[in-house]
């Protein structure tokens, strides 16, 4: 597509503006199962008065105007364009992180849903990660508290002038690309889960409740982060399945674990700005014992959460893109390609991602309005079949499985772990939140 985005130009009646490089995939890979739809939840101490909400959701508009876009295709990229069609909120009673209609050019890419004392943003991937889905949430919900205790709203909170939009726009991984830099070495083949998969709809969340102080403490005695520790359970948990599974074909057991990069290059982007790190053991080595693990996950993390490592992914996947070759193809064939290369080096090289959102951060004032967030990863592609969100918030650490197989072996393993380890878990389905 020709010409610039014209996102800060008040001037035109619609904007418009290209998608950032992570997003660019998911356009091509998205289905009716495998949707690309993440789900952020906040689940409050208190019933939310709908008359409040649909106020604050509808002044969403005016603070997030790229969010209010749609998605269409030129001939060689897909873009976003304003819609002036309006957030809505709905009732959530359906199942979670269902597809946004393909064939509705004038569709948004998010969705706002309450039930009770519940509301969640749901998005496509195309839009934000789960950086970007949170704040849109707190947002919503600080405004929905300034209307409920006063009827009045700080001003200033609907402000966006055009320095700012620009920040929360920008496309980062091309901001912090750097040239002629080696490119992340290619991974060999994983371990993937052997479970059958659920009749469609397939998707099935099971959510885990924790308390914060006895996962911290118990961090803390193995000298290492929550999220370290909760990737050596999940390793450790898959070691377990492929043990008890006998596989002939001992492999590798990876998984992605997704990094917020703001906490390493400085953007207010509120787009994607996200890419991964792969920590791993390999079986044929032997079998590892959990503190084995820890050891690993602990180096791994540190070393390959460093700047100069980071950026030779953005390299190697803005570097991409920037091809004169690769611009000039259809967009009708890059979709093709690309839709081969997210299966041949990217869901081949791991078999489970595990998300964390880390510490969630609100106003002082809703601190003891919100008892805690719940992160749903998109449903999992076949492959993988099995994804694990994370989010903390004051005293509750909460998992969330998103599973689109028969078994719950896998969840079985990793919360049976936690409880031998003296940690007391409670369990529910994401619709009894």
């Amino acid at each position: 597509m020709k010409g610039k985005n014209n996102i800060g130009n008040k001037n035109k009646s619609l904007f418009w503006f290209s998608l950032d490089n992570a997003a660019k995939i998911f356009p091509a890979i998205r289905t009716q199962e495998h949707t690309t739809v993440l789900r952020c939840t906040a689940v409050l101490h208190h019933r939310i008065a709908i008359r409040y909400l649909l106020e604050a959701v509808s002044l969403a508009e005016k603070r997030f105007p790229y969010y209010q876009v749609s998605l269409h295709h030129g001939i060689f990229w897909y873009y976003l364009e304003e819609t002036k069609r309006p957030f809505t909120l709905a009732p959530d009673t359906g199942l979670p992180c269902q597809a946004f209609n393909k064939h509705d050019t004038n569709a948004h890419l998010l969705r706002i849903l309450v039930y009770k004392n519940r509301l969640s943003i749901e998005c496509s991937h195309i839009l934000t990660d789960g950086y970007g889905a949170s704040q849109f949430l707190i947002w919503i919900l600080d405004t929905y508290h300034s209307l409920k205790h006063s009827d009045t709203i700080d001003k200033t909170k609907l402000g966006l002038d055009k320095q700012l939009l620009e920040a929360e726009t920008e496309d980062a991984y091309s901001r912090y690309f750097k040239d002629n830099i080696p490119f992340a070495a290619r991974l060999s083949k994983s371990f993937h889960l052997p479970y059958k998969l659920n009749k469609k709809p397939r998707f099935d969340v099971l959510v885990a409740i924790l308390n914060m102080q006895e996962i911290k403490h118990k961090s803390a005695q193995k000298g290492v982060s929550i999220t370290e520790y909760l990737i050596a359970v999940q390793l450790f948990a898959l070691q377990q399945i492929a043990t008890h599974k006998n596989t002939s074909k001992k492999r590798v057991i990876r998984i992605q674990v997704p990094i917020n990069l703001r906490n390493i290059y400085p953007s207010k982007t509120m787009r994607n700005f996200s890419l991964f790190v792969m920590p791993e053991i390999d079986t044929r080595l032997g079998i590892y014992s959990f503190d084995e693990i820890l050891k690993i996950v602990y180096h791994k993390m540190r070393l390959e959460t460093d700047e100069k490592l980071i950026s030779k992914i953005i390299s190697r996947n803005v570097g991409g893109e920037k091809k004169m070759l690769v611009r000039g193809i259809p967009l009708i064939l890059k979709n093709l390609f690309l839709r081969y290369k997210y299966y041949t080096e990217g869901a081949y090289q791991y078999c489970s991602v595990i998300s964390n959102l880390g510490k969630i951060k609100v106003p002082d004032k809703l601190k003891d309005k919100i008892d805690y967030f719940v992160i749903t990863p998109p449903p999992p592609n076949k492959k993988l079949k099995i994804n694990c969100g994370v989010a903390g918030f004051h005293d509750k650490l909460v998992l969330s499985f998103g599973n689109i197989t028969r078994s719950k072996e896998l969840e079985r393993y990793f919360l049976s772990f936690l409880t031998k380890e003296g940690m007391h878990v409670q369990i529910k389905k994401l619709s009894d939140l």
